[in-house]
């Protein structure tokens, strides 16, 4: 009889389970496929009604099939959810709208499907909380060395990426007082730089400059110099002759060797140049969450804002600042600060140090999105045109320039052998104009006598070939060398 009892409360044990996974398979509920159809395009944007799918959502537009004998149908075009006013949405294509016309099928892409397993929490289940209808890109050791769009396809026609793993664009931010504090300095063998304005890892700078002043030289320096283990370079809204350029010339087989390459230049569709910017800033993300050290290089930040810009206007947000909407003074800070320190020791994260460079439209410092920037980043290195007219390269303007986090990573006697070289800079151009008319009298200012001498030795410190690397102990002890510590 006891023997009975137990195998009669095993079966009735099996049966419970049975009937509880019954339960939580009837519980997962895959929402239903909703097509729309295309109403109208007016400029950038498309027009559709029907569509339910959120915003970030990637759908298809399907051209109206020709039905003649030996016709191919039409490519469909891939859009973006980027609004909706009421049951209308509005979608941003990143391709060629040649060819659609009104009526076109508007089909959101499914979001991934993945089996649930016998017996699990329906509840808990993933696709079940969210519906993941965006963009996911190849990530992976397998990008590395190469270059790709922003919707990771090879631009460098060397064959397929292998081996590379599908994830979403979109990840939860890091809590600010979960981060890893930047304590560390970071060696981008530029003198100037490691000197001056020491760089910590895991800070976020800015390139401050206007056309033509070498700041891609600069960019390609650290690319080859800077000690990381992966370097990521976005080129976004650049011309699409210096992609190649940069690759061949200044980033050369040595830096492309340990990076990866996202170009989407200036005749892409302006969700193409953003979609590039938050792929090369999670293709960093994913590098720094396997314990990687990333140097990420963004050329540049404010064709970022101006994509954004020709998005926000094309439907419909209101013009604030010289032409930018609000939308994309809040842009910015939500991309730089995917950059930086990981999670805190033991976490096993490593780090993203990010430079972008800023465009001041005609030399302006005050550029709605250069002021926007230097506000949001962690210092900002100005080059200086009247520099490179005069054959100054690197053409950085120290006096104008700063970081933040010097006062973190560089010890002591550097800080100061640092802030008795910008005194003596200041006092020299201050009294340029008497040097220039040949009114300086020599003795009667001991400071100005002092700055004079040394004029030329610290010209010649801070100009740097762009194959010559200088190591950030060298240049402390050249510096301290170089003038007194005290005045």
């Amino acid at each position: 009889m006891r023997a009975l009892a137990e195998r009669l409360d095993q079966r009735e044990q099996r049966w419970s389970r049975w009937m509880k996974g019954l339960a939580q398979q009837a519980a997962y509920t895959q929402p239903l496929a909703s097509e729309g159809l295309l109403l109208r395009v007016t400029g950038l944007v498309l027009e559709a009604v029907g569509v339910r799918a959120p915003m970030g959502a990637v759908c298809e537009v399907h051209a109206a099939g020709n039905t003649n004998a030996g016709q191919p149908a039409q490519a469909p075009v891939f859009a973006e959810v980027v609004g909706f006013n009421g049951d209308r949405a509005f979608l941003m294509p990143t391709g060629e709208v040649h060819g659609l016309s009104s009526g076109a099928r508007v089909v959101p892409r499914a979001a991934p499907q993945v089996p649930l397993r016998w017996g699990a929490d329906a509840s808990a289940h993933p696709w079940r909380r969210s519906e993941d209808r965006g963009l996911h890109l190849p990530m992976g050791d397998g990008l590395l060395g190469r270059v790709v769009d922003s919707h990771g396809r090879p631009l460098d026609r060397l064959g397929e990426l292998v081996p590379t793993v599908p994830e979403p664009m979109v990840r939860r931010p890091i809590n600010a007082m979960d981060r890893d504090p930047v304590r560390t300095p970071l060696d981008t063998g530029v003198r100037a730089i490691n000197a001056l304005l020491t760089v910590g890892r895991g800070q976020r700078l800015g390139l401050f400059a206007g056309t033509g002043v070498g700041k891609s030289v600069l960019m390609g320096m650290m690319a080859r110099y800077t000690q990381a283990d992966v370097i990521v370079v976005g080129l976004i809204g650049e011309r699409g002759r210096e992609v190649k350029e940069f690759i061949e010339d200044i980033l050369e087989a040595e830096g492309l060797a340990r990076s990866v390459v996202v170009a989407a230049p200036a005749d892409a569709p302006p969700l193409v140049r953003l979609q590039g910017a938050h792929y090369a800033t999670a293709i960093a993300e994913h590098f720094r969450d396997r314990g990687r050290h990333v140097l990420l290089l963004m050329d540049s930040l404010t064709r970022y804002a101006m994509a954004q810009r020709e998005i926000a206007l094309a439907i419909g947000e209101p013009p604030a600042t010289r032409g930018y909407p609000p939308s994309c003074f809040a842009k910015l800070p939500q991309l730089v600060e995917r950059s930086g320190n990981g999670l805190g020791a033991g976490s096993g994260q490593g780090s993203i140090t990010a430079f972008y460079t800023v465009l001041t439209e005609g030399d302006d410092p005050q550029d709605p999105i250069a002021d926007a920037a230097r506000g949001i980043l962690d210092g900002h290195i100005v080059l200086s045109r009247e520099l490179a007219e005069g054959g100054h390269f690197p053409a950085i303007d120290v006096e104008r320039s700063i970081s933040r986090v010097m006062t973190a990573v560089a010890p002591r006697p550097q800080q100061q052998a640092a802030r008795r070289l910008r005194q003596l800079m200041a006092r020299l151009a201050k009294a340029r104009d008497l040097l220039a008319i040949g009114a300086y009298q020599p003795g009667n200012d001991a400071e100005l006598d002092l700055a004079v001498r040394l004029a030329p030795q610290i010209t010649h410190f801070l100009q740097q070939d762009m194959h010559e690397r200088a190591p950030i102990a060298e240049c402390r002890a050249h510096l301290q060398a170089l003038v007194p510590s005290t005045p």
